[in-house]
């Protein structure tokens, strides 16, 4: 019986020294590797980093495709092709351009749209009549050269803007504005309250319209009037 007693009386300080010893092994483990680190290590050929940044970022490359596609065996095959694709080019990504995970955003919807107007091309050529054609997103503002140089200075500008946010206000007019997700979407994938998500939208587009409006080139007759 004191036997049994003087181990219950060790017990706490057994604990004690367990918890001390584990919190011990978590502060050696090393801190995770950022994008910039594991695209260096991707560029050198480290199937590891690949590994890695489709943990990090399938999920959310998988939600853009599928909100483009509407077909979930079709979203998967195009996550594996965005990430087989980043494996086999890993310096196609610019870093001057903007973040990684926007980059990532951006070429997952593109190529979605790509995979969606195929669709719809071959579906037309057939003589078929499918909602996927009313989905293809028109191409006809696209025929007009000055109208692709506005559109790529807006998206500049936009940009621009969009690195000036707080981190989380950023992340979520990334999603919203690069991705083409609702705030329901972007609270699943981040795991936020869509309360929060509302706001934070609301808060980062009224510091965009500020910021546009700054960059924004006064019109000739607001300058003409401006000058004494």
């Amino acid at each position: 019986m004191a036997e049994a007693q003087s181990r219950v009386a060790q017990l706490p300080a057994s604990l004690a020294a367990a918890r001390a010893e584990r919190q011990a092994a978590e502060s050696r483990q090393p801190a995770p590797a950022t994008d910039d680190q594991l695209l260096r290590r991707l560029r050198s050929g480290q199937i590891e980093a690949l590994e890695q940044l489709y943990d990090r970022y399938s999920t959310l490359v998988y939600s853009v495709a599928l909100r483009v596609l509407h077909d979930q065996g079709l979203a998967e095959d195009m996550t594996q092709e965005v990430f087989l694709r980043l494996w086999r080019r890993p310096r196609m990504y610019d870093p001057s351009r903007g973040r990684f995970v926007s980059w990532l955003m951006s070429v997952t919807r593109n190529r979605a749209i790509d995979e969606q107007r195929r669709r719809a091309r071959r579906l037309r050529e057939e003589g078929g009549d499918s909602e996927v054609v009313q989905a293809v997103p028109s191409t006809d503002r696209l025929d007009d050269p000055s109208a692709v140089a506005a559109l790529s200075d807006e998206r500049a500008a936009v940009r621009a803007a969009v690195e000036q946010l707080p981190p989380t206000q950023r992340r979520v007019i990334e999603l919203a504005y690069f991705a083409g997700m609702t705030q329901a979407e972007i609270a699943e994938a981040t795991s936020t309250p869509i309360g929060t998500v509302k706001t934070r939208v609301r808060l980062a587009m009224r510091k965009l319209r500020e910021a546009l409006q700054q960059a924004r080139p006064q019109p000739l007759s607001e300058v003409s009037r401006s000058r004494p």
